[in-house]
This record gives C-alpha cells, structure tokens and sequence, in this order.
C-alpha cells in the first residue's frame, strides 16, 4: 500500500483527536509533517477547522415546535430504516418472507 495513502488514513482516523489537541505531541508532530507535503489532507483539516469556526460563531438557532417535531420524526424513521434486522424479529413466519 502506498505510504501516503496510509497516512491519510490515519490522519482521518485521529483528525477530532488532533483538531482537539487530545493526541500526544509526536503523533502531532507527525500529522503536521505529513500536512506540510499532502494538498488533499491539509485542505480537509483547513475545512473542518473553518467548519467548527463557522459553526461556533453562528450560534443557537430557534426551529419553530411543528418544524421540531416533523425533523424530529423524519430522523426516527431514517434510523429505524438502517437498523440491521433483529435475530428475534418475529414478524416474519419460519424458513423464509415468503411463506
């Protein structure tokens, strides 16, 4: 596998710990090393950082309680629809859908 294409992966597995400051200072100091020679990596971390910026200067933002409640019940159904089925799920008879 090509060395670059590791590191870019393992930038994004550890890219909340580092914008957070929570990693330690040599994997940091990797990071930055590995930043300073990928446009594709620095340009993710640049965005997500301007992301947070974005989102922490705009603020709290009222939604009105029919607005709330119809999101509210869109996103329940959008889980519910990419739960993996359950192996106690009775609601289909033995051996099969179809039967």
């Amino acid at each position: 596998m090509d060395q670059m294409t590791q590191l870019c992966r393992e930038l994004k597995d550890k890219l909340s710990e580092y914008l957070d400051g929570d990693l330690e200072s040599a994997l940091c100091a990797e990071i930055e090393r590995h930043l300073q020679g990928c446009d594709n990596c620095r340009v993710m971390v640049d965005t997500l950082n301007k992301t947070i910026t974005l989102y922490r200067n705009y603020g709290q933002v009222s939604v009105p309680p029919d607005t709330h409640g119809r999101l509210t019940r869109v996103l329940r159904l959008e889980m519910l629809k990419n739960q993996p089925a359950r192996a106690d799920d009775n609601s289909h008879p033995p051996g099969g859908r179809d039967q």
